[in-house]
């Protein structure tokens, strides 16, 4: 597969709005492509997905491994990848290069495409492009001028050329009409998008007027791809949450998971019972949005309650955890562990983090380590004794989460199963263990 990346230097540039312009106008040139996301987001490779029709993964250093990050790129069949860096290109972990765009790029060896916008300069735009090119691992070779007129662009395409060696593939106006609106915790979901296809097709007609597509091609290169170690057929059935109310899962995981178990996804917004299953799987999301409904859904809370209660195992990330407190602001919810979920205006816990396991759990046992994320402006004040001890990746901020009851393991932290094999076969271990124990 051949790739290429777009970034920015900093976030807020358009970056999202660029990638899927370009993916939906290479998938209507009847190439085959796909997208994919550097670092932690779960939102944004929805959007990449409606582009180009095809599930988009994450890239991500610190949560797969520089290994797991090759497996991922084998996770999809495309013959051209568009990826989404995130950040501006030489952010990574804490003020750091680690985990940026740019480092990602290298180790990919793909060339990189700065969405730049000219804002209140002229030729000043110039050096500040060059110092990014030729800054230290910088694999930029191209730049698209974004939220500029036609007359700008033809007054900085030459002299950007000229003292960078870059190539100007093209410009893109200002798009008011096809802004994507955002909320607490990033864009609202492109499911929300009642409009998306027209949003989409509208992208990628400026894109194909005004951006050189056949120099992007040109421009990306192939990458080495590694297959994911084969785990076997397990004779387990995993129901997966999946609305606009629980969204936020890594495309590896659901992907790993469909390879190795049977799965079915559904609502618990809509449905009105859980469905048989030995593992039951709630990502993140936005629960709180939708608490109104979900509490209103008495049949799902009561169904998944009763799961947990007749021994079922549930592992929840996140929002997970919210649901399954006894209430979301005054919302009632499942109510498996004591305590309630408030709302917070500000970000609780934001970043890369390590976990420690301080006992023996779903996840593996005590002492194992695992990496993961935390991205959430909520509070959830459980009562129950904590599983997990965590630290702030390059930091000093440590403190606690994870809770369980019977068979349910819930906290916080999202994590990517490529980056924590040994948990991810621990979590169908457990499932299988549960499951020979219930039939005996």
């Amino acid at each position: 597969m051949k790739g290429i990346m777009i970034t920015a230097p900093s976030s807020g540039s358009g970056k999202t709005m660029v990638t899927m312009g370009i993916l939906r106008a290479l998938r209507n040139r009847r190439l085959d492509v796909c997208g994919f996301k550097t670092g932690p987001d779960y939102i944004d490779t929805a959007y990449l997905k409606a582009a180009s029709g095809k599930d988009a993964g994450n890239l991500d250093m610190h949560l797969q491994g520089r290994e797991g990050m090759k497996q991922s790129l084998s996770m999809s069949s495309a013959e051209y990848c568009v990826i989404e860096g995130a950040m501006g290109y030489f952010d990574g972990i804490y003020n750091t290069f680690e985990n940026s765009s740019c480092d990602i790029s290298g180790f990919l060896g793909i060339n990189a495409i700065l969405v730049y916008t000219p804002a209140r300069e002229m030729f000043s735009a110039v050096p500040k492009i060059k110092g990014m090119a030729d800054f230290d691992g910088s694999t930029i070779k191209g730049v698209i001028l974004n939220q500029a007129s036609e007359k700008i662009y033809h007054m900085l395409k030459g002299p950007i050329e000229e003292y960078t060696g870059l190539s100007v593939l093209g410009y893109l106006p200002r798009m008011e009409d096809i802004e994507i609106e955002s909320r607490h915790l990033g864009l609202i979901q492109s499911a929300e998008i009642d409009d998306m296809e027209e949003k989409l097709e509208r992208m990628a007609a400026v894109i194909q007027k005004n951006i050189d597509l056949e120099l992007l091609v040109r421009l990306m290169k192939e990458m080495h791809e590694v297959p994911v170690r084969p785990v076997g057929k397990r004779r387990l059935s995993v129901a997966v949450a999946m609305d606009k109310a629980f969204s936020f899962y890594y495309r590896e995981n659901r992907k790993l998971l469909a390879d190795s178990c049977e799965v079915e996804y559904f609502s618990p917004l809509r449905d009105g019972s859980l469905p048989e299953c030995d593992l039951l799987y709630i990502g993140g999301g936005y629960p709180e949005v939708f608490r109104q409904e979900l509490s209103e859904n008495k049949s799902m809370l009561s169904s998944i309650r009763m799961y947990a209660d007749s021994g079922g195992c549930i592992y929840a990330e996140c929002g997970g955890l919210m649901y399954l407190t006894e209430q979301i602001e005054d919302c009632g919810m499942v109510g498996i562990f004591e305590g309630t979920t408030r709302l917070t205006k500000s970000l609780q816990r934001f970043g890369y983090i390590d976990m420690e396991l301080k006992a023996d759990c779903m996840l593996g046992k005590q002492g194992e380590k695992l990496t993961a994320h935390e991205f959430h402006k909520s509070v959830s004040d459980v009562k129950d004794p904590t599983l997990y001890r965590i630290r702030k990746t390059m930091g000093d901020r440590i403190w606690e989460c994870g809770y369980r009851y019977k068979n349910v393991l819930a906290g916080y932290p999202h994590i990517n199963f490529l980056g924590n094999w040994n948990a991810y076969l621990s979590i169908l271990d457990y499932a299988e263990r549960n499951k020979r124990f219930a039939h005996s």
